[in-house]
C-alpha cells in the first residue's frame, strides 16, 4: 500500500483518507458524463484493493439521482461533492471525487465514462468490482 492521500470539502466537515494499492500514476479518474457529475465537475477514482476512511462532522447532503442506487455525498455547508457510495449485501462500496483531494496528485489522464448507459444491475456489479470495498465512515462528533 502507498501513503494515504487526503481530501475533503472546503470547510472540513467531510474529510477522507484513501490508501491506494498501486502508485497514483496507475489510476485513471473517470469523468462521468451524466448531467449531475458534469455540473459538479466530478472525476471519480476507486481501488477495490485500497481503503477509504471518511470522517463526517454533522449531516452531509445526500443526493440520489439516475438509477437512485448510489448516494452522492456533498458537504451541507460548503457544497463540495466529495464521494459516492453504494451499499450492497451489507457492504459499502465507494468512489471519491479527485477534485476534492487536498493537492495535486499525478494520476493518469482522466477518461470519460458513461455509466448511464448501463442497466441498474450492471451498475451494481461494476461498483462492487471496482469501487473501494474497504470503506469506513465515522461521525467525528461521536
Amino acid at each position: 500500500m502507498n501513503a494515504p492521500l487526503h481530501g475533503g470539502c472546503h470547510c472540513g466537515r467531510v474529510a477522507f483518507e484513501m490508501t491506494l494499492s498501486k502508485p497514483p500514476s496507475d489510476y485513471t479518474p473517470r469523468a462521468c458524463d451524466c448531467d449531475f457529475c458534469r455540473k459538479h465537475g466530478a472525476a471519480w477514482l476507486s481501488d477495490a484493493r485500497g481503503a477509504l476512511r471518511v470522517r463526517l462532522r454533522g449531516d452531509p447532503l445526500v443526493y440520489r439521482q439516475g438509477s437512485a442506487q448510489a448516494e452522492f455525498i456533498a458537504c451541507a455547508h460548503c457544497a463540495v461533492l466529495v464521494f459516492v457510495r453504494h451499499e450492497h449485501a451489507g457492504r459499502v462500496h465507494a468512489a471519491v471525487n479527485v477534485r476534492a483531494l487536498d493537492g495535486p496528485v499525478a494520476f493518469a489522464a482522466e477518461q470519460p465514462a458513461s455509466p448511464q448507459t448501463l442497466a441498474p444491475d450492471q451498475k451494481r456489479e461494476r461498483w462492487t468490482q471496482v469501487w473501494f470495498a474497504d470503506v469506513r465512515v465515522v461521525d467525528a462528533d461521536d
